[in-house]
């Protein structure tokens, strides 16, 4: 497929969904006054709901989305398997061990994305060490330590959810099925995505290379061992951001990748940035309905994203077949 025509078709989807996240609310806006609160002086109602309330989320909806969109194709490339997402090598098991324990214990919310942060890294740590002490580094071992590791830590999760105080269960259950209503500041995790995308964008012949095979791609001159863990610590760093910005949000990683390949795009030149693109996209739209179906009341995102991507990929499964 031609990259331009299918690029510029993502960053208006993308566009679209952010200006629908900035109409829709519980107070809702029409196109003029959010092209007002945007560019006019910082004076009313509608500057402050715009600038104040919906863009950071927005953005912040559309960071998280791109990230976890990232790290789904960058997982799938590397251990070669279409069942791989941004979260099975144990990195959102150990941050939500974390942050449910930070809950526990009263912690606010930064401590929480401390704690989180701290049980993020640790599930790299032991799935890496693990990787390497059995042998010379191997992508199953990796797959089998990472599915292990996250049995481990739900299981944890679960008992910390039975023996927790019933006034916290409903903030655990919020951070466990995703919540952006503190994801306040996107800027960091909006300036790693586009460093992330570009790096992988650069590795996507590589990449191409990879699928056919570790002994094909060392006979066409890749190092597919540095190719291997560049990859890993990219997509693992991309799913801790994500997680400290949004939560346990599902279904993207896996989903994404899938649907934007249903529709043609193979290669990882385009796959990567439209994946991005889409992911961001996605989870924007779910937010915005998280937020606005029963507002004020807020919903987790991760029930829309389940119920807004199930369906779409049953529809584009059915049209290839």
């Amino acid at each position: 497929m031609r990259a331009i025509p299918v690029l510029a078709a993502g960053a208006g989807v993308a566009v679209l969904s952010l200006f629908v996240a900035l109409a829709w609310g519980s107070a809702p806006l029409t196109l003029g006054e959010v092209f007002t609160g945007l560019f006019d002086a910082p004076s009313g109602i509608a500057h402050d709901i715009v600038w104040q309330l919906r863009l950071p989320r927005a953005l912040a909806a559309f960071a998280c989305g791109g990230l976890l969109a990232l790290a789904g194709v960058l997982l799938q490339a590397l251990l070669r398997n279409a069942l791989a997402d941004s979260y099975i090598l144990g990195v959102s098991g150990g941050a939500s061990l974390g942050a449910l324990g930070a809950i526990t214990l009263g912690f606010g919310m930064a401590m929480v994305n401390a704690v989180a942060l701290a049980g993020a890294i640790a599930a790299i740590a032991i799935v890496f060490g693990v990787t390497f002490r059995g042998g010379p580094w191997n992508i199953y071992r990796l797959l089998l330590s990472g599915v292990v590791l996250s049995a481990g830590f739900a299981a944890l999760t679960s008992l910390i959810l039975v023996i927790a105080p019933s006034a916290q269960v409903k903030s655990m259950l919020f951070w466990l099925m995703g919540d952006l209503s503190y994801a306040e500041n996107p800027l960091a995790a909006g300036v790693l995505l586009l460093v992330l995308t570009l790096g992988a964008v650069a590795l996507a012949a590589r990449l191409d290379i990879l699928g056919l095979g570790d002994a094909k791609a060392r006979s066409l001159g890749v190092s597919v061992v540095s190719l291997q863990l560049t990859v890993f610590f990219g997509a693992a760093l991309a799913t801790v951001a994500a997680v400290m910005l949004g939560g346990a949000i599902g279904f993207v990683g896996l989903m994404i990748p899938h649907a934007v390949r249903l529709l043609g795009v193979v290669r990882h030149r385009l796959l990567l940035p439209v994946a991005v693109l889409a992911g961001g996209s996605f989870l924007t739209l779910a937010d915005t309905c998280a937020r606005t179906l029963m507002a004020p009341q807020q919903l987790p995102v991760g029930i829309f994203t389940a119920l807004i991507g199930v369906p779409c990929m049953l529809y584009l499964l059915t049209r290839r077949a």
